[in-house]
């Protein structure tokens, strides 16, 4: 038998588009000889569907498209997610399903096993587990359906501590084949997790496991695709690309399928992965043009890179905001940076703004007092002109902090903070660095050697450095690596680090919780984003020495 996979971008909630776009690829399996097909976890709603999940006529119009596609079944099996009602009275009253249509019948539904409740995920909410599991015969065959976290209890790194594993029981129930139905999020950490844990469901079952994922941005995760089929040896034998949508074959009578060449290395990913979330995120929010601040600095430089790549620069409007304190230098990397990227540039001065509003806040006072709120008034003077523009033309905005400084509050809230999407929110200062070093060795030098060779500074005051009130990068990124996503604690912290800077940093990330609650939604690139995944409270005490 010949069997498809189907890498598609769905668009969540857009039933008429995912079933025209599954439809698609079900004409392209057929024109490649295919037997069967098989697409992603709720392909015809899209993953994550949250609490749209409630709106009774959108399961209604999911289960209208997935009768829809009978008629395209008479020479092909279809094998598709989509979210079923729950025929009994006890329970959650939806199913996480999977759907076998051929010959013009749905023939057969599985529901999902295992719901994870962890990091972004929350299916207990929505879904009832399947009570039990079988097997279907389909042309010969006998298929052991599973999807998506079914298949996670054979992860070699992460235990979940669930009952049972639904491949060793389809396996006992006689299935040759597995296939699993996936929406599994990227992380620069997933991929090798991932092969690792179909490798040892195919050799522990002793059979072929076949697993088709998601491709594409949904809100802040990004979907890498990296379709696969194992044999039972752990032997990959098919392959499709990532960050891209994909077709591959695979025949089970050779035991060989298509190879395709997905990128491997960890910065070319989240390279592809940022430009993949950041354009879907526009995209699907029913924007064109981005419009972000150009300081002249490091993270805006980067950020402004990935936008024109992703979105092409005609779509990309950078504005230049010089205060009183910035710098000819960074000016002119500003510039440079525009021009280097083909990108729209504008320049609107704050002084006179600031000066003006220096006179009402502080009218009795021959000088400024230089404080902190006087730094912070630069900066949300320009987060007024950044959303006046795009109130005015329908730009979307862009932030362009990174996760140092927001683990650290070294932000301004209602200032640099405000946009409508947090693209490298997710990448720590040093990886900024190494993720602009390798746009500029792959697509020719687009950010400019000064920006990413200069000492960061907010330019909020005269001569101000970044590491005038943080340790070094070097130092504070992998204590914060350590704290936020290895989870260390105070005590196993002061035995890698110094004392006082690992205090330091701590009580500047707990205290610094309640802006994270109110910034724009952040790419999710980590195992541990700010964000959904991180449910942390606000008001709280909690002592951690």
């Amino acid at each position: 038998m010949r069997i498809a996979i189907a890498q598609i971008n769905p668009v969540v909630g857009d039933i008429t588009t995912n079933k025209n776009k599954i439809i698609e690829y079900i004409n392209k399996a057929i024109k490649l000889n295919a037997d069967l097909v098989v697409f992603s976890e709720t392909a015809i709603v899209g993953y994550p569907a949250k609490d749209l999940l409630e709106r009774s006529e959108l399961i209604d119009r999911n289960l209208s498209a997935l009768n829809d596609l009978r008629l395209h079944s008479d020479s092909i099996g279809i094998l598709c997610g989509f979210i079923d009602r729950n025929p009994l009275k006890t329970g959650k009253s939806l199913h996480n399903s999977a759907a076998l249509i051929h010959d013009g019948n749905i023939t057969f539904k599985q529901a999902k096993s295992l719901l994870p409740e962890y990091d972004v995920f929350d299916e207990n909410r929505y879904f009832e587990p399947a009570r039990c599991v079988h097997v279907t015969e389909f042309r010969g065959l006998k298929l052991g359906i599973t999807i998506c976290e079914d298949i996670w209890i054979n992860s070699p790194e992460v235990s979940f501590n669930y009952k049972q594993d639904p491949n060793q029981i389809l396996t006992q129930l006689g299935a040759d084949i597995l296939i699993n139905l996936s929406a599994s999020p990227y992380s620069f950490e997933k991929p090798h997790q991932r092969l690792e844990t179909i490798k040892n469901c195919a050799i522990k079952n002793n059979r072929c496991v076949i697993y088709a994922n998601q491709v594409g941005g949904n809100d802040e995760l990004i979907f890498d695709g990296n379709s696969i089929v194992v044999n039972q040896h752990g032997e990959i034998v098919a392959l499709a690309n990532n960050f891209e949508e994909d077709l591959i074959i695979y025949d089970t009578i050779s035991g060989t399928g298509d190879i395709h060449n997905p990128s491997t290395g960890e910065t070319e990913c989240i390279y592809k992965a940022l430009k993949l979330g950041l354009r879907d995120y526009v995209k699907k929010c029913g924007f064109t043009k981005v419009i972000l601040g150009l300081s002249g600095g490091i993270d805006s430089a980067l950020t402004a890179a990935l936008a024109a790549k992703a979105l092409g620069p005609e779509n990309v409007v950078g504005i230049s905001l010089p205060g009183p304190y910035s710098s000819q230098g960074s000016l002119d990397d500003a510039r440079d940076l525009a021009n280097n990227l083909g990108i729209e540039y504008q320049v609107y001065p704050i002084d006179k703004m600031f000066e003006a509003s220096l006179l009402t806040i502080q009218p009795d006072k021959e000088s400024p007092i230089m404080d902190l709120a006087e730094e912070n008034l630069q900066a949300r003077l320009r987060a007024n002109i950044i959303m006046a523009l795009s109130n005015r033309y329908g730009y979307f905005p862009l932030t362009t902090g990174n996760k140092s400084e927001s683990a650290v509050g070294y932000a301004t809230l209602y200032g640099d903070m405000c946009g409508g999407l947090a693209v490298i929110s997710d990448l720590y200062k040093n990886q900024v660095y190494n993720l602009a070093n390798f746009i500029n060795k792959v697509e020719g030098v687009l950010i400019p050697q000064n920006s990413i060779h200069k000492a960061p500074s907010a330019e909020l005051k005269p001569n101000q450095l970044d590491q005038d009130s943080l340790p070094d990068y070097n130092i504070l990124d992998k204590i914060l690596k350590d704290y936020i996503e290895e989870g260390l604690s105070f005590y196993q912290l002061n035995q890698k680090y110094d004392k006082d800077t690992v205090k330091f940093v701590l009580k500047k990330v707990d205290q610094s919780e309640f802006k994270r609650r109110q910034a724009a939604v952040g790419l999710k690139i980590s195992t541990k984003a700010f964000g959904s995944g991180r449910r942390l409270p606000i008001a709280q005490r909690y002592k951690w020495e």
